[in-house]
């Protein structure tokens, strides 16, 4: 029973580990259409656009690993 336990735990908490690296996914994804903008002189408008999805993403980051914090001291 134990074992089924830690089984259980351990696939819930490879679940939010997959759940907090998925913004961390699209901060890159973004970072890199900043320097394509940069580098290509780009409009700056989407630049500014990714970051602010960057901003977004980094704030969901935040909260997935606040959720794993508290589910961790529960």
């Amino acid at each position: 029973m134990s074992e089924q336990i830690n089984n259980s735990e351990a696939k819930k908490i490879n679940e939010l580990i997959h759940d907090a690296r998925a913004p961390l996914n699209r901060i890159s994804m973004q970072a890199e259409m900043i320097k394509l903008v940069l580098e290509n002189n780009m409009p700056i408008e989407k630049a500014l656009e990714a970051a602010d999805k960057i901003l977004i993403s980094c704030q969901q980051c935040s909260e997935s690993l606040e959720y794993i914090a508290n589910k961790k001291s529960d």
